[in-house]
């Protein structure tokens, strides 16, 4: 693994650095196996005539998504993107400006599917399909983590998250997958979570979990597997099952729905919120692993489907999963489909329906990360901007001391985390590392400023990338917490419910 320099934070902004060129060619996650390739319907290695498929790949990409076109055609070298990657902030490679980074589709795209691009290829920035581009398309394709900040700021809209899944799944059919999250998707598909824990696994966790409640509560509070016939299908990261601070979370769904009074189950056939099929672009492996979903919605006879703390997988949820698994008419008229936890606890907020003990979070002063899936690829309540307001709420609700971050490093200009889009792995470090500068500069901010100790956030990938790379800049790592770790600490139970 490259040894590598971590960046100094110098002020609350991070100034545009002075370019290195071809600084971060190195950076490349492990290349997929084909134990790996083939549950996904790929190849296991390059294929010979790989050129060839790629471009007739490609070919199939522009007529099936309409936007792919336009982007890869409404492109003016206009800047405004430039400086708004974490990734080119962090690295200062020009490769990492958006423009630049789609620039290495959109030159095969004029060479081969554009008619100057054929005959006059220098003129237009076009570009012969070569070992060295597709090692090029490697590199830098998964030095995006999909986060659409870009894309706000572009008065085009050209949405870099879909030219990166694009050139992702071209790189999947000619046979050369990024190992991280292939894996894990095969993982889903053979057992049912990213993490591969089998049934027997998280029965017993969720028992030892219902065993630290009572200790710490004396009230019993169910962490229900597969029980069939319960009100809500809890769907959530497998994460929550094993590591802080996602499992503080998992306890806080627990006491919510138990306060509550609604039955509720998780499944052991669909116990995972993600899905990696997004990251790679493939629509055929999103479809697989949504259709888990609706099978254990339909198995166990729930009336709602609620999601946790995952910012892609509502992303996934929210946009994508009626289209991919529904319709859902089986499910309660009455509630959306799906639904958000954060929906769900801040409407029993509302109602009074919960009693809070703010006072329980003293020792904390807490900051919000907004995560970018969530932020910029869907919504909450029946409010605009309600992803923004409602987890806020929640925290303000069981925090007497929330701060925010600075305005242009939050809401819908929300810097990513630096993990996300299925480069959460160690071979990826220095990537990651330096991806979280803008975040790291905007948090220690407010730390300088009001003396916050924790900053809290509603995506599994974000609590994960920042329990590694806080320490980098001179935090600790449990600094992050989960939203309904701080909701767990101030519900009060009542032992008669």
């Amino acid at each position: 693994m490259a040894k590598f320099e971590t960046p100094e934070i110098k002020d609350e902004t991070v100034d545009i650095p002075a370019l290195q060129t071809g600084v971060m060619s190195h950076s490349k996650p492990y290349v997929s196996q084909d134990k790996f390739q083939a549950p996904l319907g790929f190849p296991g290695e390059l294929v010979d005539n790989w050129k060839d498929v790629a471009i007739n790949k490609l070919g199939e990409l522009l007529e099936t998504n309409r936007a792919l076109q336009v982007f890869m055609d409404s492109c003016v070298k206009c800047g405004a993107c430039t400086d708004k990657c974490h990734y080119f902030l962090g690295t200062s490679d020009p490769r990492n400006m958006p423009v630049a980074r789609q620039d290495l589709l959109r030159g095969v795209y004029r060479r081969y599917f554009t008619l100057p691009g054929k005959y006059f290829p220098k003129l237009v920035g076009a570009t012969d399909l070569t070992e060295e581009v597709l090692g090029e398309w490697y590199s830098y394709f998964h030095q995006c983590s999909e986060c659409r900040r870009c894309s706000v700021y572009c008065p085009y809209g050209i949405d870099t998250a879909e030219i990166t899944m694009a050139t992702r799944d071209i790189m999947n059919a000619v046979g050369v997958g990024q190992k991280y999250s292939n894996e894990i998707i095969g993982k889903v598909f053979k057992i049912g979570n990213n993490l591969g824990l089998p049934q027997p696994a998280l029965a017993d966790t969720l028992l030892g979990l219902e065993e630290d409640v009572k200790d710490e509560t004396g009230v019993d509070v169910r962490y229900p597997l597969d029980e069939k016939g319960a009100e809500v299908l809890l769907v959530t990261p497998s994460a929550d099952f094993f590591a802080e601070p996602h499992v503080d979370g998992l306890i806080g769904y627990g006491k919510v729905f138990h306060a509550a009074g609604i039955s509720w189950t998780l499944s052991s056939h669909a116990s995972e919120a993600a899905n990696f099929g997004l990251f790679i672009g493939s629509a055929e492996n999103m479809k697989k692993i949504a259709l888990r979903i609706r099978e254990a919605a339909l198995d166990l006879g729930v009336k709602r489907i609620i999601f946790g703390e995952c910012g892609h997988a509502w992303r996934v949820a929210y946009s994508y999963l009626n289209t991919l698994a529904g319709p859902f008419d089986f499910l309660d008229p009455r509630y959306p489909v799906p639904q958000h936890i954060c929906e769900f606890t801040y409407d029993l907020i509302q109602r009074r329906a919960l009693t809070l003990d703010k006072s329980a979070n003293d020792h904390r002063r807490v900051t919000f990360h907004d995560s970018c899936n969530v932020a910029r690829a869907s919504r909450m309540g029946d409010m605009p901007g309600g992803q923004f307001v409602i987890p806020r709420e929640i925290i303000k609700a069981v925090c007497n001391h929330y701060y925010d971050m600075a305005p242009d490093t939050i809401g819908e200009a929300t810097f990513c985390c630096g993990g996300g889009g299925g480069l959460l792995t160690d071979d990826l470090m220095e990537l990651r590392v330096k991806g979280a500068l803008p975040r790291m500069s905007a948090l220690k901010s407010v730390v300088e400023e009001h003396g916050v100790t924790h900053m809290a956030a509603i995506c599994a990938i974000c609590k994960s990338q920042f329990a590694k790379v806080l320490p980098y800049y001179g935090f600790e790592m449990d600094q992050i917490v989960s939203v309904h770790q701080l909701v767990s600490d101030a519900i009060v139970l009542d032992a008669k419910q």
